[in-house]
């Protein structure tokens, strides 16, 4: 049997920190052991946008999206504070943004600290998107061993437009933003259902839209829409971000509170390095980001929030532990744990419980 898809999963997800050293200058950040496809970075502590930069809209200083608001690409504060200016073999560079003479808060504030996900993709694709309406065409960047495609779409405004996603597999979660104006961070998420949609920047529980997915699951070929403004108006322009399960890699599922310390255990069938959990049942609650770089060892405390611009926040009141096979809540926080409560997330591995050889890996 397989036991897992990817023996390394730092090959195509990975997790970088450093320390800013200069409030003026460009900076190229290695360590990430590939050509990043999406950067996703934040500042830790200071209240700065998160910021995302993807390779198919290519690097630059109107190419950002910040998944704590609703603006088009580039209408936040990363034009003044400094930009991802290019993707390298080993990770990204960052520029000077305009303010004040060229500052690079953002990504090189003197003695500020930072972190930035970076997952790979690499493989260009494009064509003319297909189901109802006019085509239209696309472009985008996949990795089908990882299971994660990147896929820039124009809009036709037609319900039962559908886009191809190029990960030959079905997606269980994908992220659609409109670029080119104002619009929602929508996501699918299987757990969720193609009936509802929950929302990466604001704290509202799932909500429930035929027009965001047209009421279809998502096939190995196509993602559906319907025709909601934030994925699919006429001519508008936007970004998707596909995750399809790679085993002992990545994961997206959920589970149930029950308002005790000694909390639920989520199986993922890897040690994570990542996750992101959000309730879904009820609103009120941010989306939680962990991470084993910067909470290195159990109890895992450190939590920033993809929806906010808040600073990383260390408290018991989030603990939760990797282990080998899953994480383990072990806090009564609404954000983690309330009983009875649906909660949605999403996890990539730092190794595979068990080689493809069939080692297994070790605890934390």
């Amino acid at each position: 049997m397989a036991y897992t898809d990817i023996d390394k999963p730092s090959d195509y997800f990975n997790t970088i920190l450093w320390t800013g050293a200069s409030d003026t200058a460009g900076r190229s950040f290695t360590g990430v052991g590939f050509r990043p496809d999406l950067v996703w970075s934040k500042i830790r502590d200071d209240t700065y946008n998160h910021n995302w930069f993807d390779s198919v809209r290519t690097a630059g200083s109107d190419k950002e999206l910040n998944s704590n608001t609703t603006g088009a690409e580039g209408s936040g504060d990363t034009d003044g504070y400094g930009f991802i200016s290019s993707f390298d073999t080993d990770g990204f560079t960052s520029a000077p943004g305009t303010a004040s003479g060229g500052r690079n808060l953002e990504y090189n504030q003197n003695g500020n600290t930072f972190v930035a996900w970076n997952w790979k993709a690499g493989t260009s694709v494009s064509g003319t998107t297909t189901g109802s309406g006019t085509g239209k065409a696309y472009t985008g960047s996949v990795s089908t061993d990882a299971g994660f495609s990147i896929i820039s779409y124009t809009g036709n405004g037609t319900a039962g437009h559908t886009i191809p996603h190029h990960l030959n597999a079905v997606p269980k979660m994908f992220i659609v933003k409109r670029i080119n104006s104002t619009g929602g961070w929508v996501v699918y998420h299987e757990a969720v259902g193609n009936t509802k949609i929950i929302e990466l920047h604001d704290t509202s529980a799932s909500q429930t839209s035929s027009a965001a997915w047209n009421n279809t699951t998502p096939s190995s070929t196509v993602f559906t829409l319907g025709d909601y403004t934030s994925t699919n108006t006429n001519n508008g322009t936007y970004i998707a971000y596909c995750f399809a399960e790679k085993k002992g890699y990545s994961k997206f599922g959920s589970y149930t509170g029950n308002g005790n310390a000694d909390g639920p255990f989520v199986y993922t069938g890897f040690k994570p390095a990542f996750t992101l959990i959000k309730k879904s049942s009820a609103s009120g609650s941010w989306w939680e980001m962990v991470d084993i770089k910067r909470s290195p060892s159990n109890v895992m405390d450190n939590t920033l929030y993809a929806n906010v611009t808040n600073t990383e926040f260390e408290s018991s009141a989030y603990n939760r532990d990797f282990t080998a096979s899953g994480f383990k809540i072990r806090n009564t926080n609404a954000g983690d744990n309330t009983s009875g409560a649906t909660y949605i997330y999403m996890a990539f591995a730092e190794n595979p419980f068990v080689t493809s050889t069939g080692v297994p890996a070790t605890a934390r």
